[in-house]
C-alpha cells in the first residue's frame, strides 16, 4: 500500500505536472464503486461543478492525503487509502478497469483514480478545511516535514513505552510507516521489534533517528517501494526501485548485508517481522 514515501513522490510529481493547469472538465465512471470514490457527495454533478473551470495553485501533502489547492476557494484532497493509484495519462489512452474518477485538464491531459480494492476517496472542501485536517496530525511525528531534533524524538519514546515495531506503525505517533519501512528502519538502527521505546540509550535514539530520515530520504529518491498486492505506481504509472534495496523483508534466509548471518523471520502482534537476530539486540 502507499506509505509516506509513495505519498511524497506523488506530491512531487503532481506538483510538476498540474500546478497552474485549469480543469476543464471531470467524469465520475458510471459505476457503484465510482460513487463510493466521492461518498461524501451526493451526486456526481454536485462533484463535478465544484472542480471544472478551476485552476490548480498548490499541491501538499497533509498525513498521506493530497491536497490540491484550486482558485475557486476549494481543495480537491485525494486519499488513496492501501489499494489506490492516481496517473497521469493522455485523453486518448483507453480507460482500465477499477477506473473511478477522470480529471481533465485544457491542457496536459487527464488524471484518473484507478482503485480495484475500493478503499481511496476523493472529495472537494473549502481550502480553509484543509487547517482541519492538518489539525488532525497534531502530535503525530511527519519525518519528511517536521523539524525534529533527537533529543525530542527521545523524549517521544520514552513517553509512549512501547515494543519499537508497534510504535514505528502507529499513525497516531508517525506517519506513514507500514511494515515494511519499519522493519528495514530497525534493521539499519540495529534494533529488535520488540526493543522497548523507553528503555534506549542515547546512541540508540541517535541511531534510530538517522535510520528513520535516511530510509525514508532515500525510499523517496528511488520513487517508493513497488511491492504486495496492490503494488504502487506513480504519476506515471512506473513502479518505484526501492524494493531492490530492501535489507530485510521478506528476505528470509539471505545474508545479513552487515554481519553475512541468515535473515529469519519471526512473529510479533500476528504479523510476520523480519530482521537479522545477530545484529539487532
Amino acid at each position: 500500500m502507499p506509505e509516506l514515501p509513495e505519498i511524497e513522490v506523488l506530491r512531487r510529481d503532481l506538483e510538476k505536472e498540474v500546478v497552474t493547469r485549469r480543469i476543464k472538465e471531470v467524469e465520475v465512471r458510471n459505476t457503484r464503486n465510482a460513487m463510493k470514490a466521492i461518498r461524501r457527495h451526493g451526486r456526481r454533478k454536485e462533484f463535478q461543478e465544484l472542480l471544472e473551470g478551476a485552476k490548480v495553485e498548490k499541491v501538499d501533502r497533509i498525513g498521506r492525503s493530497l491536497a490540491l489547492e484550486l482558485d475557486n476557494g476549494k481543495a480537491l484532497v485525494i486519499d488513496l487509502g492501501p489499494s489506490g493509484n492516481f496517473v497521469k495519462t493522455s485523453a486518448s489512452e483507453e480507460v482500465v478497469t477499477h477506473t473511478h474518477v477522470v480529471i481533465g485538464f485544457t491542457i496536459g491531459g487527464q488524471m484518473r483514480l484507478v482503485d480495484q480494492g475500493q478503499t481511496s476517496e476523493i472529495y472537494v472542501i473549502p481550502i480553509a478545511g484543509l487547517d482541519e485536517l492538518r489539525s488532525s496530525y497534531d502530535g503525530v511525528i511527519d519525518p519528511l516535514t517536521q523539524q525534529l531534533t533527537w533529543q525530542h524524538f527521545s523524549t517521544l519514546l520514552d513517553e509512549r513505552e512501547a515494543p519499537m515495531k508497534e510504535l514505528l506503525v502507529d499513525g497516531k505517533f508517525m506517519i506513514g510507516l507500514g511494515d515494511v519501512y519499519a522493519d528495514e528502519i530497525l534493521w539499519t538502527a540495529g534494533l529488535r521489534y520488540d526493543h522497548p521505546s523507553n528503555k534506549m540509550s542515547s546512541q540508540d535514539v541517535r541511531r534510530l533517528y538517522r535510520a528513520v530520515m535516511e530510509t525514508l530520504q532515500d525510499a523517496v529518491r528511488l520513487r517508493g517501494t513497488s511491492w504486495g498486492p496492490h503494488e504502487f505506481t506513480d504519476l506515471h504509472g512506473d513502479p518505484g526501485q526501492y524494493q531492490l534495496e530492501l535489507k530485510v523483508y521478506e528476505r528470509v534466509g539471505e545474508p545479513c548485508r552487515r554481519c553475512r548471518s541468515a535473515i529469519v523471520e519471526e512473529e510479533f502482534n500476528g504479523k510476520p517481522v523480519y530482521l537479522c537476530a545477530q545484529c539487532q539486540s
